[in-house]
């Protein structure tokens, strides 16, 4: 299943990702693998409920 993310730099340092399908689902990594695998657990559990 193909999702689609925003993965923006954060100013805080690392990377911020969203799902604009879903509000509320948002994750954050220090890098962008690190972003991408919270992302895909994020995903998981917020789908659940919609």
């Amino acid at each position: 299943m193909q999702i689609k993310i925003i993965l923006e730099p954060s100013d805080e340092g690392g990377y911020t990702v969203t799902v604009p399908a879903l509000p509320g689902c948002i994750s954050d990594g220090d890098s962008r693998d690190e972003a991408l695998k919270n992302i895909q657990e994020a995903h998981s559990a917020v789908s659940g409920t919609y």
